[in-house]
């Protein structure tokens, strides 16, 4: 395949993961839009809490974070807000997604930022040797070690999540 075909295909996210040299898996589906996360995991036969969504949100500071979960969960603000030392964090518009990220909302993934952002992931990542989350495109998913994420965008570890019974709050990939 030529070098421009290629280019076409790959995402800035699998771009500095190969570069890296990290190991990891790059997995693509049809999906012509965005699908909920958990639709994702029963696409792909996979555990849904081993699949993490993305979330951009905003300090009240006015600093941008990126937060990853598991896709059948939900977002907890204030358990957001105190792993990133904010008073209190609002989910971004998903109309200022792109313009902030360079990702769409369904591709959204947290290597390859036009800046990269303070990012803190779900402590339930360590459960699994490995997890999947955007590789950067509707319909691509990179699967790597939660280790290795660390190391390449920086990321803690926090508890994240809202209870179940308020899981069905903050939604998005």
């Amino acid at each position: 395949m030529s070098k421009d075909r290629d280019k076409g295909k790959k995402t800035n996210a699998l771009r500095e993961v190969e570069a890296a040299g990290l190991e990891h898996r790059f997995i693509v589906f049809e999906c012509p839009e965005a699908i909920p996360g958990t639709e994702v995991a029963a696409r792909l036969g996979e555990d849904p809490d081993r699949v993490f969504k993305t979330l951009v949100a905003q300090g009240r500071s006015g600093e941008h974070y990126v937060f990853m979960i598991p896709v059948a969960c939900g977002l907890d603000l204030k358990k957001a807000a105190a792993a990133v030392g904010e008073k209190s964090v609002a989910m971004i518009r998903m109309r200022d997604l792109f313009p902030l990220t360079g990702y769409v909302h369904g591709g959204c993934s947290p290597i390859g930022m036009k800046t990269r952002f303070r990012t803190t992931i779900d402590e339930t990542a360590r459960l699994h040797d490995r997890i999947l989350f955007s590789g950067g495109r509707i319909g691509c998913q990179l699967e790597m070690r939660p280790d290795d994420l660390a190391a390449l965008v920086g990321l803690a570890f926090a508890d994240l999540t809202a209870s179940p019974s308020a899981a069905h709050g903050t939604t998005g990939s």
